[in-house]
């Protein structure tokens, strides 16, 4: 097994040419070569998107908020990144070889890893836009991941010769549980804005009242004390 070198003006166009034109390069890319190189992919990729997510916790953009400690957050968050990115690559060559064993299609555990390599393309994208929260967040988020399905269908007829068939199945399998996802999704944050919004509404009149009865009590006691130290000095007098 001969060890690839890596070529970075090849990267930048094996990775423009895997976004925009997903059937013809995985038609033509090499399934051998070695680890060397998707590792090296998989480590941009998860740079550029460590990149991101710094950037959007120091500005306190999206759902991560940093406070005094932004610069050390932000480190912390292209930390697990860029962990992430190496992880994954290898916990995703596994799940894409089951997915390609399923479809009849390379089970070689190299070209799996390669394929997934070149799937971490969207990583960068999906951390771009991860300052837009709420509905429009998780809409673009489900457009992406379409968009990587897509390019896994190709990579799995085209790269791991999976069958047209049963890759389609899988693929149209694997979207509809996206968008169940999506759905199910959107119903828990409603739901769970709508509980927050009375919690918030009960606590609020939980606390006026609790204020007042303290208010009330606060009152009795004064009362009783100025009593008490009435009849103190009334005895004292006499």
């Amino acid at each position: 097994m001969s060890n690839e070198s890596f070529n970075f003006n090849q990267f930048i166009k094996d990775s423009v040419n895997s976004l925009t034109k997903p059937k013809a390069y995985f038609a033509e890319m090499p399934v051998t070569g070695g680890f060397g190189v998707p590792i090296v992919k998989a480590l941009i990729y998860g740079v550029i998107a460590g990149i991101f997510a710094f950037l959007w916790s120091v500005l306190k953009l999206g759902g991560v908020t940093t406070g005094m400690f932004g610069g050390a957050i932000g480190i912390m968050a292209f930390i697990w990144i860029l962990i992430g990115a190496l992880v994954g690559l290898f916990i995703g060559a596994v799940i894409v070889l089951i997915i390609s064993a399923i479809c009849s299609g390379s089970t070689d555990y190299e070209a799996n890893a390669r394929v997934t390599a070149s799937l971490m393309v969207l990583m960068p994208i999906t951390a771009l836009f991860g300052f837009i929260g709420g509905g429009v967040g998780s809409l673009i988020g489900f457009v992406i991941n379409l968009y990587g399905l897509l390019m896994l269908y190709h990579a799995l007829t085209g790269s791991l010769k999976g069958k047209v068939g049963t890759s389609k199945i899988i693929t149209i399998i694997l979207a509809v549980i996206l968008a169940i996802f999506l759905v199910v999704g959107f119903f828990t944050k409603k739901k769970a804005s709508r509980f927050m919004d009375e919690f918030g509404s009960e606590f609020e009149q939980t606390m006026e009242e609790y204020g007042k009865d303290m208010e009330k009590s606060l009152k009795d006691l004064t009362k009783e004390l100025e009593e008490a130290n009435e009849e103190v000095q009334s005895e004292e007098e006499k």
